[in-house]
């Protein structure tokens, strides 16, 4: 009997999948990854991911279901691969996406270097994707959930041929209404529970705050700009704003005015108009590929460069190793240093890398 570990967050999501994998005859293991205390992330409350109310509705799960329940304590590797990037991505002017961080060093690493040691088969997630092996690719492919509104794909194009091998995603071909029914109809204590939407150890939203009380650093205040240079007033950090930004600015502007870039060397926030934040092209490094191993000639994709973006026609060519350049048919808006650009090719994950 081939043998699965769940992750689970304590959401109805890596519930229902731990059923289901119980269902089709493996041997299941659930547990949970403790990446962070509330005191780490300066929040007293429990209503963050990984809270002891978590833990407890992930084991009530597991009971029910008669498997075993664990947790493991990622603290360290958590610290190290996912928030410590995310505060030097701020620091240097981008916008990190650290979910992609953690599915890329903490899922789909550590935890997969934990179920090896524990002589088991598979990482089972309750990610809304799906995996495939292509025979004629020769390769594990990574495609787009059936519901369209819930796809994670985006997050998850890091994703290696021998991590694919070994990840099972059982919601893959759901909809969300029908994982709710399923979790109803076996009285898990979670099937009501609201979905997590922030940034699990950034459950307020406020990413500055955040940064600020983590470090013990204030960050100095500076000029905002317009495009010529000419100052429009005086922003509080440069950690504070993020490409596209209009609200939030503190100035009072004759028209609408948006964020641009930042200048990190003279600490300026450059100030534009929304047809400013438009382009077509960027250069992207930390590539993986899924459905190739290298982009030998120019290859026609869909790109998104955002987790809630549509899929945009572009051409893709490989520049170098570790980087591609993208040309988009038409401009695309507010495209952030640090975010990641995921290609496709239909519903299959052609690769990615993280926007330079």
């Amino acid at each position: 009997m081939e043998k699965a570990l769940i992750a689970m967050s304590g959401g109805v999501d890596s519930s229902v999948a731990s059923l289901l994998i119980k269902e089709k005859g493996y041997d299941c293991t659930g547990i949970t990854m403790k990446l962070y205390d509330n005191d780490d992330i300066g929040e007293k409350n429990t209503n963050t991911c990984c809270s002891d109310d978590d833990i407890a509705d992930a084991r009530a799960v597991c009971h029910k279901l008669g498997i075993p329940y664990y947790v493991f304590n990622f603290r360290d590797s958590f610290n190290e691969q996912v928030i410590a990037r995310f505060i030097k991505a701020y620091e240097n002017g981008s916008t990190p996406n650290p979910c992609i961080d953690c599915n890329r060093y903490i899922k789909f690493d550590r935890l997969m270097l934990r179920m090896k040691e524990l002589n088991m088969d598979y990482v089972v997630t309750g990610h809304y994707a799906r995996i495939e092996y292509d025979e004629n690719l020769g390769r594990y492919i990574l495609k787009k959930a059936v519901d369209d509104s819930k796809d994670q794909s985006y997050v998850l194009y890091s994703l290696t041929q021998e991590q694919l091998k070994h990840t099972l995603f059982p919601l893959g071909s759901m909809n969300k209404t029908e994982v709710r029914k399923i979790a109803e109809e076996n009285g898990f204590i979670n099937a009501k529970k609201h979905d997590s939407q922030d940034i699990c150890f950034v459950p307020n939203g406020k990413y500055a705050e955040f940064i600020e009380q983590y470090t013990g650093k204030k960050y100095e205040k500076g000029d905002f700009v317009d495009r010529n240079g000419n100052v429009l007033g005086e922003h509080k950090g440069i950690i504070r704003y993020t490409i596209g930004q209009r609200k939030g600015l503190g100035l009072a502007l004759p028209a609408p005015m948006y964020v641009c870039e930042k200048d990190l060397v003279n600490n300026k926030v450059i100030l534009g108009s929304n047809e400013d934040l438009f382009s077509s092209e960027l250069d992207a490094d930390n590539l993986n590929l899924i459905t190739c191993d290298k982009i030998t000639e120019p290859m026609r994709v869909k790109a998104k460069v955002r987790y809630n973006q549509k899929e945009q026609p572009a051409t893709v060519v490989q520049t170098d190793k570790d980087r591609i350049h993208i040309v988009f048919d038409e401009p695309q808006r507010a495209i952030s240093k640090g975010q990641a650009v995921v290609l496709y090719d239909g519903d299959t994950v052609v690769g990615g890398g993280t926007i330079l």
